[in-house]
């Protein structure tokens, strides 16, 4: 490691994803997902949580090795019949509103050559197993936050031409910076970041566009947006009232879309890491909500089983927009995750709406919430679709427009 005061800055990183991230009450249950290769990133989140007054950290350590052998080997009985104590530690976590902490540092192509079909079926099984988890997390009941940490694998394919050592050091500079560990008051940076992406998200709130209109060389596509709908950026409260952030980093500013209003082609404008896969040129055509054709210059197939997954799969649950002109975008670097992608880039979500993104949405039933026009889902994939050339327009209930996005940034 050559990153001048790393350890330091590793600890005010560990700092700022339990006070700023998922914002530990004493008391609280905190589960950590992370890798088996970042001992030391969690040993400082374990001891920052507890210092925050965390009851007990639950570690949920994940191995990219082992999960491709399960994947690659296990019969398909197994892969779709998920054990009973998966779904009870499920339970527990919602019963205790745990802080949900995800730390990604995975190879972005860790089961490339593994049969599509059996990722498939065990993700399907998985997302049925973990619904509880995942309504918690979309109602926010639950404070959470994703996060990444630099690892060889992934280092390797953002930075090809570098050593190990070097991608790896260079990788993690970059999460740095983006999460503005780089400031001289990390936690002041996110508050007065989160002011910004606040006002943007008032803004739209005040106008209540019925939709949006996007075009670019790449993309003509026409999303309706549900009747009071809420723009939310940054940082999220949760239903004990608890600011948390749910990304870091993070640029969008985002709200649900109408899943029977979407209609037109989008295209992608930056791989998406999905199921261990790179997915690359994508294009969605859509007629009345939902995709009719897909087009992909690879990972055609995973799209084709991923959108049959159920019925609000093929349709959009989040719009999210984000400037051209971001941090991560002006980097120049693709990241090959979505965590970072994502915050350079506007993007759409394939799947569930979350419910907060409406009034009143958090205490509507299933059937209250489709019919309020949002997507119901037990995926969420996002994918970028943003450029420098994209313009996007707000479309207001007698048909005037407003212009939102030209030329890839803020109008």
């Amino acid at each position: 490691m050559t990153i001048a005061n790393f350890e330091h800055k590793l600890a005010q990183y560990a700092h700022l994803i339990i006070k700023t991230g998922v914002n530990i009450q004493p008391g609280q249950t905190v589960v950590l997902y992370i890798s088996v290769t970042q001992q030391k990133l969690a040993h400082l989140i374990i001891k920052e949580a507890y210092a925050a007054g965390a009851n007990e950290v639950i570690v949920k350590w994940n191995d990219t090795f082992t999960s491709r052998q399960f994947l690659a080997h296990a019969s398909e009985e197994r892969l779709e019949n998920i054990p009973a104590y998966v779904n009870a530690e499920a339970d527990y976590i919602v019963s205790k509103h745990a802080a949900r902490i995800s730390v990604i540092s995975e190879d972005p192509d860790a089961f490339s050559g593994i049969d599509t079909k059996r990722i498939a079926k065990n993700q399907a099984a998985m997302g049925k197993a973990l619904l509880n988890v995942r309504k918690a997390i979309q109602n926010n009941d639950l404070t959470w936050t994703v996060v990444a940490a630099s690892d060889v694998a992934w280092a390797k394919k953002v930075f090809p031409d570098l050593s190990d050592t070097e991608a790896v050091d260079r990788l993690w500079e970059k999460i740095f910076k983006t999460c503005r560990i780089d400031q001289k008051d990390p936690i002041k940076a996110w508050q007065e970041h989160d002011q910004t992406l606040r006002n943007k998200a008032k803004w739209l709130n005040d106008e209540q566009f019925v939709a949006l209109h996007y075009t670019s060389s790449k993309t003509d596509l026409t999303i309706g947006l549900p009747k009071n709908h809420i723009w939310e950026g940054a940082g999220s409260f949760s239903s004990d009232g608890i600011e948390f952030m749910a990304n870091m980093p993070t640029e969008e500013v985002f709200t649900a879309a109408d899943k029977d209003h979407i209609d037109g082609y989008v295209t992608s404008t930056k791989p998406l890491s999905y199921a261990g896969n790179i997915l690359e040129d994508i294009k969605f055509t859509f007629k009345a909500g939902h995709v009719t054709k897909i087009e992909a210059r690879s990972g055609q197939d995973i799209l084709e089983h991923l959108i049959a997954t159920d019925a609000g799969a093929s349709s959009l649950g989040e719009v999210a927009l984000v400037p051209d002109p971001s941090p991560i975008s002006r980097s120049g670097i693709v990241f090959f995750n979505t965590l970072f992608d994502e915050n350079a880039s506007n993007h759409l979500a394939l799947g569930s709406a979350y419910p907060f993104s409406i009034q009143d949405g958090t205490t509507m039933d299933d059937e209250a919430l489709a019919a309020a026009g949002l997507n119901l889902s037990q995926i969420h994939v996002d994918f970028m679709m943003g450029s420098a050339d994209m313009n996007i327009d707000g479309i207001r209930a007698d048909g005037t427009k407003a212009p939102i996005f030209r030329n890839g940034d803020w109008a």
